[in-house]
């Protein structure tokens, strides 16, 4: 009965030993330039022009990042890009008040504040 009152205990802290032994480690860290899907990464800069090209600008980054993520869908962002591109046209021309008009009308179209 002695062997076993001294095995029991021996035995136990082997196997719970065995148990927290780590199997493959911790899994790899994502890099720092890949965001998780949904998340704007790290490295995004809004766009600072100023006027009607400006607006055109960081709308048309807006909308290529919430293509990138997954928060709109590619025909979306082609209708969208197309009445951006409209805006561009016009502030191309000389119209900052009609392309940056057509800007706040997409926008509130499309439900971007």
């Amino acid at each position: 009965m002695r062997t076993t009152s001294i095995l029991v205990p021996a035995l136990t802290a082997l196997l719970l030993t065995a148990c927290q032994t780590p199997s493959g480690g911790p899994p790899p860290a994502p890099s720092p330039e890949q965001a998780p899907t949904g998340v704007t990464p790290n490295t995004f800069r809004m766009p600072t022009g100023s006027g009607c090209s400006g607006e055109v600008d960081r709308f048309q980054a807006v909308m290529d990042n919430d293509l990138q993520t997954g928060h709109t869908t590619k025909g979306v962002h082609t209708r969208v890009s197309a009445e951006i591109d409209t805006a561009r046209k016009s502030c191309a021309a000389g119209n900052d008040g009609g392309a940056t008009s057509q800007i706040r009308a997409t926008r509130t179209k499309f439900g971007y504040p």
